[in-house]
């Protein structure tokens, strides 16, 4: 991938284009929001939808890694289940809020913002989610292990080293009771390049 591909912008949704729901709205977070949210909530929860899973399948030129040598970040990518975290937004509180998600996920457009399903503890929702754009040159789709240790273990960007990113995303998974196996394996692969 080219220092231009990684940086490209492309057209994408604004919160108004969405038939997002009145009131309250719920945010899903499986990576870097769970453990930073944007935002201020009344409310989180676990949550588990169907139909994407985490996959580090998003180049980062700028938080993880530089235009030049561009590190991996999440994305929900087509197939399986995921758990993560839903925020609950109060209805006072969408439109900054969500001001705030799209300066942060949307920049580049390599994210769909998407409303799914998710399962709560005992109910289902409505949560906004931002599923991986594959037809995005910032979109890596899935690496071979080795790979993806590769570039995580020698990548750094404005919020610090891209290894940081896995490991809190894995610390908040453990919180959560959430055993991740392929990130495991990868965190595994660049623990085992960093002793080198």
């Amino acid at each position: 991938m080219s220092a231009a591909a990684a940086d490209t912008v492309l057209p994408y949704l604004q919160p108004s284009d969405l038939d997002l729901p009145r009131g309250d709205l719920w945010i899903f977070g499986y990576g870097s929001l769970m453990w930073d949210p944007c935002f201020s909530h009344v409310e989180s929860r676990p949550a588990l939808i169907y139909g994407y899973h985490r996959e580090l399948c998003i180049y980062s030129s700028r938080w993880r890694g530089t235009p030049q040598r561009p590190g991996l970040v999440l994305g929900l990518d087509r197939g399986g289940a995921c758990r993560g975290v839903a925020f609950r937004i109060a209805a006072a509180q969408v439109a900054r809020s969500l001001e705030s998600l799209w300066d942060r996920e949307m920049r580049r457009g390599v994210y769909h913002p998407r409303l799914l399903h998710a399962r709560l503890p005992g109910r289902t929702a409505r949560v906004l989610a931002f599923v991986a754009n594959p037809l995005h040159p910032g979109y890596a789709g899935t690496l071979p292990t080795e790979r993806t240790a590769e570039l995580i273990a020698n990548c750094h960007g404005d919020r610090g080293p891209n290894v940081d990113y896995l490991a809190r995303t894995l610390k908040h998974l453990t919180n959560l009771g959430v055993r991740d196996h392929h990130l495991l394996r990868v965190m595994a692969a660049v623990h085992a390049l960093l002793r080198r």
